[in-house]
Order: structure tokens, then sequence, then C-alpha cells
């Protein structure tokens, strides 16, 4: 792989890597303290790491079974490809029963190798890489139906492990960068995304819901980390609730596909909006 590829272990609704050159005119010219405090599938983490190579780079999210991944990829990438490789065999060999045999597991019952594969492998297999749970917290995302689908991504992997190496992954939630963060220091936030017609949020990361309280929340995190001196930018819906809350602030528009989508007629271009405060 090129050294200056993005490269992506995960899909995941709402990733960025369709964005990244969209995204260059906003991001600062220099970045020496970088935080992600919902990292998703870490494309924009892992162009930042490549392009502007930070000091310091702090990585979270709330998803367990997601940091447990970026961790494993960390430490032991090798053990983990091993892993991917297993599951690649049994499921090529009896894909439906697999699938549905490894979903049902209780990830808290396996090891962090374990459930880290196990997250790689459902993520690549299930219907359109969707992550979402119930609301006891289990993953109950349909089979997909992929002939040979990409569970190993050993060079991806690899690449990633490299870009991870001095970098903290961690299992925080968004409103705890308050404390990290210091003046000058750049903070990258990409939310779940507020619903463009109301009731009609597609998927859900984690057993708890992202709405109008949420996104209040971070937009109040925002204002603080900007009073602190930090660097924001922030990714969203194009909606007048999104647009009220980020009046203050640079609010520019960009162009995004919808690749997951269960209605194929709405996979057109959406405007999204990304604020900074800079």
């Amino acid at each position: 792989m090129k050294k200056t590829e993005v490269p992506r272990f995960v899909k995941w609704a709402g990733g960025k890597l369709q964005l990244i050159e969209q995204f260059k005119p906003f991001f600062p010219k220099e970045i020496k303290r970088y935080f992600e405090p919902f990292v998703g599938s870490g494309a924009v983490a892992f162009y930042v790491i490549q392009k502007y190579q930070p000091k310091e780079t702090v990585l979270s999210d709330i998803n367990d079974e997601l940091i447990t991944a970026f961790n494993a990829i960390k430490t032991d990438a090798e053990q983990l490809i091993n892993k991917l490789k297993e599951h690649k065999k049994k499921h090529l060999k009896q894909s439906k029963e697999y699938y549905y045999q490894i979903r049902q597991m209780d990830p808290a019952k396996l090891t962090k190798l374990e459930k880290a594969a196990r997250f790689i492998y459902l993520n690549k297999t299930c219907f359109n890489g969707l992550y979402r749970v119930n609301s006891k917290g289990q993953f109950n995302v349909p089979m997909g139906s992929y002939k040979n689908p990409d569970i190993i991504q050993a060079d991806k992997l690899r690449l990633i492990s490299k870009l991870l190496k001095k970098v903290k992954t961690k299992k925080m939630s968004f409103e705890k960068v308050i404390k990290l963060a210091k003046k000058g220091d750049f903070i990258y936030f990409d939310p779940p995304y507020y619903p463009l017609k109301k009731g009609k949020s597609f998927t859900t990361y984690t057993k708890n819901k992202f709405l109008e309280n949420e996104q209040k929340e971070l937009a109040n995190i925002f204002r603080i980390l900007d009073k602190k001196g930090c660097k924001v930018m922030l990714s969203n819906s194009d909606t007048a609730f999104i647009k009220k809350l980020y009046k203050k602030y640079n609010i520019h528009i960009v162009k995004a596909s919808r690749p997951i989508n269960s209605n194929g007629s709405n996979r057109g271009k959406i405007n999204e909006v990304v604020i900074t405060n800079y």
C-alpha cells in the first residue's frame, strides 16, 4: 500500500474516507496534538497522522468493541490476522451457520484478541457493513450476501498497526476531552448525525441514543474548547437544528454519498455540514 493511502479496517456508517479530499481545506496548517472522540473507522485520524505527524494523538470512542479492535491492531496485528484467517476459512465452509454462531457469542466472555477478531469478522460479513445493536447492546445485523468477503486484509492491518504505535486509543465518552485538550490542540468531532427527519436515525452504535440533548451537550463542549483556545472541527447533518446550535461558528457544506442505506433510491449525494471555530 502507498504511504499516502488512507487505510480503513471496518466499514462504518458515516465513515469519512470519501470526504477526505473535501476536508483538506478545513484542516489547520499545523497539528501538534490531535484528539478524535468519535473515531469510528479512523479514516480522518489515519490521514492526520500521516500528513501532520502530531506529537500526541488520542483516539477514543464509547464503543467498547471498536476500541478493543483498535488496541488489538496496535499491539497484536499478526495474531489478529491469524484469528481472522481462521474466521475466513470457517466462513467459506459454512457461512450462514457460522455467521450466526459467531454473532450470538457474548463478547464479554471472549479474550480481547477474540473480541477484536469477532468484531472485524462480523463487520466484513454482515449486511452492508452496518454496526447496529439492540436495546441490550447486542449486535443484531443479519448476514450480508458476499461471495468472498475481505475478512483478513493483512496489509491494511499492518499499516494501521504502524500508524497507531505512538497513538493513545481508549474507550472514553466525548465530554472527557475537555480535561485533556489544551490551547492550540486540534479536536475533530464526528458524532452520530442528527436525523434528517424526525425518528429516522437508521443506525444505533450503542444502546444509548444520541439525539437533541446529546447534540446540545456536544455543542456546549465545542464552545468550552473554543474558549480554551483549541481549534475545533465538527461534522454533522445539514439540518436547521444543527446549524442553529453552531450559528456563531463557520459552517461549510460538503457533498457526501450514502453507501450504507437499505433503500437504493436514497444513495445519492446529500449535503453535510463541517463546522469550524477558526
